[in-house]
C-alpha cells in the first residue's frame, strides 16, 4: 500500500496533526476529522487549517443560532400545551395572560369575571402552572383572590373533580377554565374546601349570598378579612 500523509483535527482542542500512517483507520468515533493531501503539495496543510477554521466558525454560528440564543427544545407538554391555547374557545367572562412572556407558556393566569349567581360582577385570578408532562398530569391551578367559597380554600387551593381523580388526558385547559367558571355560577356545598362557607350554603343561602358580598367589596366574614374584588 502506497504511504500517505494524514492532516488529523482534532475538534475538541482545535489542533492538527500530520502523521504518516501506512494504513486508514476510523478516529471518527474519538472527535477527530481524517483530512488528506499529497506530500507532493506542501501548501496543503495550510489550506486544510484554513478549511477547519471555516467550519469551525460555522458550528459555532449554528449553535448559536446566528448570535442568538439556541432555540429551546419543547417538550410534548410545551407541544400540547401550545396546541391547547391556540384552540381556545374562552366564554366573554374569562380572560388569559401570560405574566412572563409567550415564550413560558407553562405559566400563565387566567381572570374570570362571572355575569351572573352570586359572584357576579367579581373579578377572580388564576394561576396555572402546567407539567413538562402534561396532558398525562392535570395543570396546577391556584386561585390568588382570597374568596368566600365553598369549593376554595382561603389559600387559594381549588376543588374541582376534573384537576384531581376525574382529569384524563383527553381533558384540555379548555376544560379546566370552563370548569372555574361553573365554580362561581353554580357552587357546591357537597364536596367543600371551605366547610364553613358550604354549610351556609345549605342550610341559609340568603346569609351565605349577603357573605360572599361582603367579603367581595372588601370586608369581614367571620375572623376573615377579604379584598375588594368587584368591579
Amino acid at each position: 500500500m502506497k504511504k500517505i500523509d494524514i492532516v488529523i483535527v482534532d475538534v475538541k482542542e482545535k489542533k492538527v496533526f500530520v502523521t504518516d500512517l501506512l494504513c486508514i483507520f476510523n478516529v471518527f468515533s474519538l472527535g477527530f476529522f481524517i483530512l488528506f493531501y499529497s506530500p507532493a503539495s506542501q501548501n496543503q496543510s495550510g489550506i486544510m487549517i484554513r478549511l477547519f477554521k471555516v467550519k469551525e466558525k460555522q458550528r459555532e454560528a449554528a449553535e448559536n443560532n446566528n448570535g442568538r440564543a439556541p432555540v429551546k427544545k419543547q417538550s410534548p407538554g410545551e407541544l400540547r400545551l401550545n396546541k391547547d391555547i391556540s384552540e381556545l374557545n374562552l366564554p366573554q367572562t374569562t380572560k388569559i395572560s401570560f405574566p412572563n412572556g409567550k415564550d413560558e407558556l407553562m405559566n400563565f393566569e387566567v381572570s374570570i369575571r362571572p355575569d351572573e349567581g352570586y359572584y357576579r360582577s367579581g373579578k377572580f385570578e388564576f394561576t396555572f402552572q402546567v407539567s413538562p408532562t402534561y396532558p398525562h398530569e392535570a395543570p396546577k391551578v391556584k386561585c390568588k383572590t382570597k374568596v368566600y367559597h365553598p369549593n376554595i380554600d382561603l389559600e387559594g387551593n381549588v376543588c374541582l373533580n376534573i384537576l384531581r381523580e376525574d382529569w384524563k388526558p383527553v381533558l384540555n385547559i379548555n376544560t379546566v377554565i370552563y370548569g372555574l367558571n361553573y365554580l362561581f355560577t353554580h357552587p357546591n356545598h357537597e364536596d367543600p374546601l371551605n366547610h364553613e362557607a358550604a354549610a351556609v350554603l345549605r342550610d341559609n343561602p340568603k346569609t351565605f349570598e349577603a357573605n360572599v358580598r361582603r367579603a367581595m367589596s372588601g370586608g369581614y366574614v367571620g375572623n376573615n378579612t377579604f379584598s375588594r374584588c368587584i368591579y
